[in-house]
């Protein structure tokens, strides 16, 4: 197979060309592969030589010939970058036929990282890829936590199917990977919104995006005897390896549109007091559902009822003014919480009835639920 020269859509914000690659892309090559992100979540040799690149730009030609693997060397020209915007070397994206299915690759230099280069490249060869190659659908592998690949699959519309256990290989070692699809005739756009945790201050606390360092606070949280009764299938003990393991699986909820969590955080030294999150936001019978726990050293001083009325309100916020546009916000509590009912209270929600003999407890007992809800007007009065 030759291959062909692609240009991106008239109406991106960068110029494109999708090209095959020549000698000249040889140290242009080299510098990405020796970027330690690249190196890090692809196989490419480490240390990374010249004479890897002129090999790598050698076989290029070859699979071409072959068909057995179609890489692309991508181009790109940005108005607002050092290059003036003139067309130069972005990164490689690359095409692996196998009957009726494609495996797509993609790595992208620094200096185009962050601009929508990589979406528009592979939105441009996907086109190609359905229409030339008669493939009835793409796959999608990367590193479980490789979130800048996560998000160009998620704008060029790839479901993710879910995370397999050593799915990739690099070095010699197995790493989880996530795998995702795209079948001919799906629109190469976002199939769901990717949610984010705004920061959101209020006089007490802060509402921002968890972070790795938090989790030391949250074991001494979840190890707590009241977390562990209100809290059900909390492990016991919490290990650090739990906490490490909450934090990280928030920015999952995040990218499937399903939930937006916050740490709360103290205003003057950062430190996380609480968590309060909008979950069960997409799925069939969306529950719009807030949840919260307080770490002990935070509790019976407003905290967690602040933190509750902020998230509520950035919830019912229409979507135009920067919130999540709900129609209506429910809580549960258990019946026998009395700290957790009297936050839902003062935090504005409205009892709305009671569930009975639902929330069970490991010791084999349960507890009635308490069924909140609130609704726009009743927010925003």
């Amino acid at each position: 197979m030759d291959a062909p020269t692609l240009t991106g859509p008239d109406d991106a914000d960068v110029h494109l060309v999708l090209r095959p690659h020549g000698f000249a892309d040889v140290d242009a090559v080299t510098e990405l592969c020796q970027d330690p992100e690249t190196a890090a979540r692809t196989r490419v040799p480490v240390p990374y030589t010249r004479a890897d690149a002129e090999r790598f730009v050698r076989e290029r030609a070859e699979r071409w010939a072959d068909g057995t693997e179609l890489t692309f060397a991508i181009d790109a020209a940005c108005a607002d970058d050092e290059a003036g915007g003139a067309l130069r070397y972005a990164g490689n994206l690359a095409l692996r036929p196998a009957g009726g299915a494609v495996e797509v690759g993609f790595a992208l230099s620094p200096w185009a990282r962050g601009r929508g280069i990589m979406s528009d490249a592979l939105r441009t060869a996907l086109r190609w890829a359905f229409d030339e190659l008669d493939c009835y659908v793409v796959h999608w592998q990367a590193h479980a936590d490789n979130w800048a690949s996560r998000r160009v699959a998620w704008a060029c519309g790839f479901r993710v199917e879910g995370t397999v256990r050593g799915l990739l290989e690099a070095r010699g070692e197995r790493h989880d990977g996530w795998i995702g699809s795209l079948v001919r005739g799906e629109q190469l756009a976002p199939a769901h919104p990717w949610l984010e945790a705004p920061v959101i201050a209020g006089p007490q606390v802060v509402l921002r995006p968890w972070r790795e360092d938090d989790a030391p606070r949250v074991v001494e949280a979840c190890n707590d005897p009241d977390s562990q009764r209100w809290l059900p299938n909390l492990p016991s003990p919490y290990t650090l390896a739990d906490a490490q393991w909450y934090i990280r699986s928030r920015e999952e909820e995040h990218a499937g549109g399903t939930a937006v969590y916050w740490c709360v955080a103290d205003p003057t030294d950062d430190r996380c007091l609480a968590s309060v999150g909008l979950m069960g936001l997409a799925g069939p019978g969306p529950r719009n559902e807030i949840g919260y726990w307080a770490h002990p050293d935070a509790r019976g001083r407003g905290v967690m009822t602040e933190a509750v009325r902020l998230a509520l309100r950035h919830a019912v916020v229409p979507v135009l003014d920067g919130g999540l546009g709900l129609a209506r916000v429910t809580l549960r509590a258990a019946t026998g919480n009395t700290a957790s009912n009297r936050v839902a209270q003062r935090a504005g929600f409205t009892a709305a009835g009671r569930a009975r003999h639902v929330d069970a407890h490991d010791d084999g007992t349960f507890d009635d639920l308490q069924l909140y809800d609130a609704l726009p007007d009743e927010v925003l009065a």
